[in-house]
């Protein structure tokens, strides 16, 4: 009997880990007018792989944040950078960012120019403290001068100026996604769990 539930129990916890360790990838589409996008958020062993494109803006840099709130009735009702830190406003390589920092993106070409997406952010997470899931993806209408302009607004927006597209961040997958569980503690009950139920017989 004991047998059997060890087995039962190391069984639970391989299907737990497994179901719960799989790469969680979020997207947010940003339509505005002529401006579209689609950024995918991609968790790696390096951190939070952000990819995609934009269009519908003139070549240049522009602002890219997330921002704390997911009301996107209009872009302003996203409120400030999500900062849970209470940091001033930096750059995305920079010791002190808000968490929603990203820097800027850039649009290239002549016609139609189109800003590619292609990073990775160590600070931005799918699970736990700074999640970024049900929080509002930015883009801005000027560069973000990343906290070092010497304006007012740098060490709060980066003066990236007024807000010309926005776009929440949801899930994409996987399907079955519990942000409040993680397969290690899972996996620390089971085995605790079937330690007890072994002394038990």
């Amino acid at each position: 009997m004991a047998i059997v539930t060890i087995i039962f129990f190391v069984f639970l916890c391989v299907f737990t880990s497994g179901t719960n360790g799989e790469n969680r990838v979020a997207v947010a589409h940003l339509v505005s007018g002529k401006i579209t996008g689609t950024i995918v958020f991609t968790e790696t062993s390096e951190g939070l792989h952000i990819t995609g494109t934009i269009t519908g803006l003139p070549a240049g840099r522009y602002g890219f944040h997330v921002h704390a709130l997911g009301d996107t009735s209009t872009c302003d009702a996203a409120g400030p950078h999500f900062d849970p830190e209470g940091n001033n406003h930096g750059g995305p390589d920079h010791n002190v960012r808000h968490v929603g920092d990203l820097g800027n993106v850039v649009f290239v070409g002549n016609q139609e120019p189109v800003a590619t997406v292609n990073f990775v952010d160590r600070l931005i997470t799918l699970r736990g403290k700074n999640n970024i899931i049900g929080r509002t993806l930015v883009l801005h209408e000027q560069e973000d001068d990343l906290g070092l302009g010497g304006h007012e607004l740098s060490l709060t927006t980066g003066n990236a100026g007024p807000r010309v597209a926005c776009g929440v961040i949801g899930i994409r997958s996987p399907v079955v996604w519990n942000s409040a569980v993680t397969s290690f503690p899972l996996i620390v009950v089971y085995v605790l769990a079937a330690v007890f139920l072994l002394f038990l017989n």
